[in-house]
């Protein structure tokens, strides 16, 4: 149920975002509001305004986390329906609800179901009248990239009149399953999660084992890094020149999360290197590579701030290699181990 009601506010939140989400620096109203057709005991079908309201903070990135406040659903109900429940003496009514929504977020595809108290009001003897029902909605993170939509479908509502000394009518509690009525848009939100975070990169990688550091330009969208074809040079038993061409590249998914201004990106990346040379010849054949994918949490340093970049760093271990040719053994054994760095410096483009 808190899982429902957490990613219906994160959709709630984004009601009126553009196809593209910025990054949210302070709170934002929105207003949406669907008609639906309900059967109410006695008179039948009516024709119901719904109003939604709320305000919302929006993640930059993937993993980030959607906050929505002052969640109100507004009900207008119609006079035929006034009349018929002070017909049979209600003076009052309240209840529940449930809406159902539909979240896709990524690859993730999920039917909710959003739990709301409806307040008690008052039944006048007739003219329309409205029912505000609301709803506790903790923060919730969305944790793909990509498309992100949020489509309503039909509620459901569970109400009780009663009379002016508190006891029930005739009608007792009875539920109205409502449908959204055609010809309206039910995307209460559709954005893309992730574009608006795009970094230039320069910096370094260490490789400890050879004592080497090497530049590193690039780029850093959402929660991926890419490097460009970089060369560390270093020296074998103090004196034997060699050069090692470093090219790593994401393997597979690139997840993450926010935290406060920063992030921390759970990077996953294949480390080739083309071409190895001691004394200046070529010792590695093209397809020299690690043996297996370089897992690497790079997070965000002191002053680092999403709308403009800043430092960041982090640690990663190079397996052994393979498809070096005759000396990948040995070559293995110049790079492979812990400790080895990425220190960054990311710039807003």
């Amino acid at each position: 149920m808190r899982k429902a009601r957490s990613l219906l506010a994160a959709g709630l939140a984004c009601l009126l975002l553009p196809v593209a989400a910025p990054a949210a620096e302070a709170s934002t109203p929105i207003d949406k509001k669907l008609s639906f057709t309900c059967p109410f005991p006695l008179i039948g079908l009516q024709k119901l305004d719904v109003e939604v309201k709320a305000s919302f903070e929006v993640p930059a990135a993937p993993g980030g986390t959607f906050t929505t406040a002052d969640l109100t659903v507004a009900v207008t109900v119609p006079d035929k329906s006034a009349r018929g429940l002070a017909l049979v003496g209600a003076a009052s009514i309240e209840g529940t609800a449930s809406a159902g929504v539909t979240l896709a977020n990524g690859s993730l595809t999920l039917p909710l179901a959003l739990p709301l108290t409806v307040a008690k009001t008052a039944v006048p003897p007739s003219g329309a009248f409205t029912t505000r029902a609301t709803g506790s909605v903790p923060p919730v993170q969305l944790p793909n990239a990509g498309k992100t939509t949020l489509t309503i479908g039909d509620f459901s509502t569970r109400l009780t009149p009663k009379k002016t000394d508190g006891s029930f009518t005739g009608l007792g509690s009875f539920t109205s399953d409502c449908t959204l009525d055609p010809g309206q848009d039910p995307v209460l939100l559709s954005f893309d999660l992730g574009a608006s975070r795009d970094y230039g990169v320069t910096g370094s990688t260490t490789v400890k084992t050879l004592g080497a550091t090497a530049p590193l330009t690039g780029s850093f969208t959402g929660f991926s890094p890419a490097f460009d074809r970089t060369r560390a040079e270093f020296k074998v038993f103090g004196f034997v020149p060699g050069t090692a061409d470093l090219q790593f590249s994401p393997d597979g998914p690139q997840t993450g999360e926010l935290t406060g201004s920063g992030f921390v990106a759970h990077a996953k990346l294949a480390l080739a290197l083309p071409q190895v040379t001691l004394f200046g010849l070529p010792v590695a054949d093209a397809g020299c590579r690690a043996g297996a994918s370089i897992p690497v949490d790079l997070k965000s340093g002191p002053g680092f701030a999403l709308a403009s970049g800043g430092p960041v760093s982090g640690e990663y271990t190079i397996p052994a290699l393979t498809g070096c040719g005759t000396f990948t053994a040995y070559l293995s054994s110049l790079v492979q181990g812990p400790g080895n760095a990425f220190a960054l410096a990311l710039t807003a483009r």
